[in-house]
């Protein structure tokens, strides 16, 4: 069987099980067997698979259609330029979070050696991208899932990230450090939405996902508490989930924060908050 045909009939299939983008979900899994391009796999009308290829193709295409994300089917995904293992220890890294830490390599430009926290850091995308961008930061990844940082400290070591790694709820195991910035991306879907969510996002840590029944339980904590672990000046830049840019906006300045900055993604949603408490 050639690529094109085996594509057309696993898109198929795709398509009748729901999955969203099915042409190219499959072209991403046979790529990821024959070490080719998806789009030369799509073309691909003369080559013969061999009897290998098309059996581990078979059996990656049934964890689709049970509608497993495709970044744990492939085992990594992209994010800033590098490639973080990834599997359901922790969340996939999104590309909207990319621009979260963008936004923290700006604001940390002028600042050499800064400290940075990077705070439920699940796989560590945003405080791993952080330090093979900046080298001269110190960089800390906390998280209260030991999954979660096993996976982490894993994407350290393959991208040679000298970070620390820290394990407890929020702040607690952070008594001795303060920072220049906290970036964190903490769970924000209220509770009650979980079981109308797509199914891919049931295969993720649920634990990462919810954010108490509004949605907003941690940046509740983080407003409150991350003045007590930031240096004079110091910031505290966190990602957005749906409306709640200004509940957020008010929990910053209640606690002190200035300067209380909201950017939109690509989709003109209001995605990231910035605050600066002196």
């Amino acid at each position: 069987m050639t690529p094109r045909s085996l594509l057309r009939r696993a898109a198929e299939a795709f398509r009748e099980s729901g999955v969203p983008d099915p042409e190219t979900d499959a072209s991403w899994i046979l790529a990821s067997l024959c070490s080719r391009s998806p789009l030369s796999l799509r073309l691909d009308d003369t080559t013969e698979l061999d009897d290998r290829i098309l059996d581990e193709f078979r059996e990656l295409s049934q964890r689709r259609i049970r509608r497993e994300p495709l970044q744990y089917i492939l085992g990594e995904t992209p994010f800033c330029g590098f490639s973080f293992r990834t599997d359901p220890r922790a969340l996939i890294p999104r590309p909207e979070t990319e621009f979260l830490c963008e936004w923290a390599a700006e604001l940390l430009a002028r600042n050499a050696g800064a400290s940075v926290l990077d705070l439920c850091c699940g796989s560590g995308c945003i405080g791993i991208s952080l330090k093979l961008l900046r080298p001269d930061l110190s960089v800390t990844l906390s998280d209260i899932s030991g999954d979660a940082l096993s996976l982490a400290r894993e994407n350290a070591g393959v991208l040679n990230a000298s970070v620390r790694f820290a394990q407890g709820d929020m702040f607690s195991p952070l008594s001795d450090f303060r920072f220049d910035l906290i970036v964190s991306n903490p769970p924000y879907i209220p509770s009650a939405q979980y079981d109308g969510l797509q199914r891919e996002l049931m295969w993720e840590p649920k634990e990462a996902l919810l954010g108490g029944n509004d949605g907003l339980d941690f940046y509740r904590v983080l407003a409150r508490k991350a003045p007590e672990y930031l240096s004079p000046g110091g910031m505290l830049l966190m990602e957005l989930g749906d409306r709640e840019a200004e509940p957020v906006r008010c929990f910053m300045k209640e606690s002190g924060f200035s300067g209380v900055e909201v950017r939109c993604d690509l989709h003109d949603l209001e995605r990231m908050i910035l605050g600066y408490y002196s």
